[in-house]
């Protein structure tokens, strides 16, 4: 979260939000003033998040059921978490031109996903995506990379910003 400088009154996105694990810290850090948009698009998944919401008694985090190709969310993110979920998307290209049509201008989208190869936690080892293709199809999706650092001994971290062109060409 600091990498991506999410701080109070931030408002930002938890893609593939699963249970709500990140979602949770997410609201305290935003909190009181910020916002967070937890989305997946599986809706027992959302319908959990909201029960940990109500249980967690966070009043600043809205559920957000999206679609594989288009998160659904609103204008004006300050930035998009999308944490150990990348690897399940089916078409990230066009899920990234979407949430680049949500992020302001100097937003940021944070990926954290699991090194390819064997060993540790996660996914399949032949399930995971190498961090070269995240930033090509980032790329494609109007990003550039703005930082990129491994988070031993299992993860890595990409974050990506808009690039100034892609802001007109990822207009509908």
């Amino acid at each position: 979260m600091d990498a991506l400088g999410i701080a109070d009154g931030a408002v930002v996105a938890d893609l593939g939000a699963g249970g709500g694990w990140f979602t949770v810290r997410l609201a305290r850090r935003v909190a009181p003033k910020g916002l967070v948009y937890a989305e997946d698009i599986q809706p027992q998944m959302i319908s959990a998040i909201e029960r940990r919401v109500q249980t967690e008694r966070l009043s600043n985090v809205r559920p957000i059921l999206g679609t594989p190709r288009d998160p659904r969310l609103p204008a004006g993110l300050d930035v998009v978490l999308i944490a150990d979920a990348y690897h399940e998307m089916e078409d990230p290209v066009s899920l990234l031109r979407n949430v680049a049509r949500a992020l302001k201008p100097q937003g940021r989208v944070g990926v954290v996903d699991f090194t390819p190869g064997g060993g540790g936690p996660g996914p399949d080892p032949q399930e995971r995506v190498s961090p070269d293709a995240i930033i090509k199809a980032a790329a494609s999706a109007g990003f550039s990379l703005a930082q990129r650092d491994p988070l031993p001994p299992f993860q890595f971290l990409l974050v990506f910003t808009p690039r100034s062109d892609a802001a007109r060409s990822t207009k509908p």
